[in-house]
């Protein structure tokens, strides 16, 4: 930066006495100064505006993959299936919002899902203190998006279309960035008093979401009735999701 603006500097006065070569030191250490100083605002500019952490992406890219619950099913078949979690990113609308796909299956049958869910992960917004802001929504057409993550990218419904099959909003959960010496990446759970919810006699429903830097999840959903009874959802605790092993 110093080099341009030196070469356009005015030209040094043709006699070579001591005050000449001292305004001309003078103002090359000005120009120096100057260049130094724009460069370190332009950096602070920067550096304010590129935060340390992108947590929506940090969340979208724990959240993706095929993962089970083998492991609890082995060792309290009582309390937990074995259950097949796959999530594949689906697409990303305008407002930087990433819509992630989400099927769950009985291991046996993973091309028979139970349950379909769009999640869209974005940043909390800015009255709320937490980092990401994850919301479920029902699958428009649950039949059209069925072993999505499977298909090839040409045989799925495109981002446009995805966007429309958004239906019911059903939870938000907030999760913030665990904290040091934590073993998760971010933890959270819905607002105070849920979702309303009517399945099962409930009148509302809670989950909660723990994210694991492997890619592990833990997750924890439950309805509860007028009298704040928990008419389903586990009682034990949450299902504990790990992913494949890697072959």
């Amino acid at each position: 930066m110093a080099g341009p603006i030196a070469e356009s500097a005015p030209p040094p006065p043709t006699n070579k006495d001591d005050h000449g070569s001292g305004g001309r030191t003078a103002r090359n250490l000005v120009v120096t100064a100057l260049g130094l100083l724009g460069g370190a605002l332009l950096l602070r500019k920067l550096s304010k505006s590129t935060p340390p952490w992108d947590h929506p992406r940090k969340v979208s890219d724990a959240l993706v993959g095929e993962k089970f619950s083998t492991e609890q099913a082995t060792q309290d078949p009582e309390t937990y299936f074995n259950l097949r979690l796959n999530a594949c990113p689906a697409a990303e609308l305008a407002d930087g919002s990433r819509i992630i796909y989400v099927e769950q299956a009985f291991w046996r049958t993973p091309d028979k899902p139970y349950r379909q869910r769009f999640l869209k992960v974005k940043p909390c917004p800015k009255d709320v203190k937490c980092d990401v802001e994850v919301s479920s929504y029902a699958v428009r057409d649950a039949e059209e998006y069925k072993n999505f993550c499977e298909r090839p990218g040409n045989q799925r419904p495109q981002p446009e279309e995805i966007s429309r099959d958004l239906a019911e909003h059903l939870t938000t959960i907030h999760l913030s960035h665990c904290g040091q010496g934590e073993q998760c990446l971010y933890k959270g759970s819905t607002p105070p008093g849920g979702f309303p919810n009517s399945w099962n006699g409930a009148t509302s429903c809670t989950s909660d979401l723990v994210v694991f830097k492997d890619g592990e999840i833990h997750c924890w959903d439950r309805g509860f009735n007028d009298e704040g009874a928990q008419v389903w959802g586990l009682e034990k605790g949450p299902y504990e999701f790990k992913p494949a092993a890697s072959e």
